[in-house]
């Protein structure tokens, strides 16, 4: 397909990047049925190392298999799959070539302490990406967490070495920790100075939860109380978030969060589009589902991206 001029214009935001890099954020922004449209809709399977295998997959048992998941990127026309080495690996020959990969690098597990310092261990490498055709490498980061600046210096060495080796990066920006409670974990200021930290360590893709409307730091309430800057709407948050990543020169995907209805979904959906957003970047919500529910859904968040 020939690339089009959304896709042209996006690209060109990436100044003095390399050429690798480039045709890989290519190859993903021109897959699928949303190909040259400038939106994504990623399928991201970390969760069994996050949450365990039975809360991850017993409710629809054929997502245990890794193979599962490849066709169902394939078969929803989706942007790209991602998920850790073990379960790309346990594909990579069956489905090689046939859809975009992001190799997750870094994972963390449930079964730590609660009060355990918020950090990820390092579980994969850029020369597994390559090895296996991967167009990204993706990284979590846990702005908040006391343990984030060894996280910034890690994910700023291998985002160095990935695009040295032409790899694009995804980081997941999710701020977690000591001082943060749940509220403050998805406040607007704190999602969009999370998404601009992301931006400012070299992410080529940018993952952050939909924010709420509440802000948590006094010193940055004071600012969007005087400038009057609009939290009023999802829809709004969003545009601010995109805003926060270098004016919106970067590609910002949404998490698709916790389970929860179809229609919460679609609707999301329809704000990160009203916002300006990239797209999803949506797990739980249709692995979870029986197959047909899943490919339905993901049907409904492609249209809506494609209008």
């Amino acid at each position: 397909m020939t690339i089009t001029p959304i896709v042209q214009s996006i690209l060109r935001n990436y100044e003095g990047e390399a050429p690798g890099v480039k045709a890989n954020l290519y190859r993903m922004l021109m897959q699928g049925r949303l190909a040259g449209t400038g939106r994504m809709v990623i399928l991201p399977v970390d969760q069994g190392f996050e949450h365990g295998p039975a809360r991850s997959f017993a409710v629809n048992p054929d997502a245990y298999d890794p193979h599962y998941h490849y066709q169902l990127a394939l078969d929803a026309g989706l942007s790209a799959y991602a998920a850790p080495l073990g379960p790309l690996e346990a594909g990579a020959d069956t489905f090689a070539g046939q859809v975009p990969l992001i190799l997750k690098v870094n994972s963390s597990n449930s079964l730590m302490p609660s009060d355990s310092a918020k950090t990820q261990a390092i579980t994969a490498t850029v020369d597994d990406a390559l090895r296996l055709g991967c167009s990204a490498i993706g990284f979590t980061i846990y702005p908040g967490s006391s343990l984030s600046l060894e996280m910034f210096e890690d994910i700023a060495e291998m985002r160095k070495e990935a695009a040295q080796k032409g790899v694009a990066t995804v980081i997941w920006s999710y701020p977690r920790g000591e001082d943060l409670d749940k509220n403050a974990e998805t406040a607007v200021d704190v999602t969009a100075y999370a998404a601009h930290i992301a931006a400012l360590l070299g992410a080529h893709i940018i993952k952050v939860k939909l924010p709420t409307d509440h802000v948590s730091q006094p010193e940055a309430k004071k600012v969007y109380d005087s400038e009057k800057i609009d939290v009023s709407t999802q829809a709004a948050r969003v545009r601010h978030v995109v805003q926060a990543c270098l004016g919106g020169r970067r590609i910002v995907v949404f998490s698709g969060g916790a389970a929860k209805g179809g229609d919460s979904v679609i609707q999301d959906a329809r704000d990160i589009q009203a916002g300006g957003g990239n797209g999803s970047i949506i797990g739980r919500n249709v692995f979870q589902r029986p197959r047909a529910e899943a490919v339905a859904l993901l049907d409904q968040l492609v249209g809506i991206y494609k209008a």
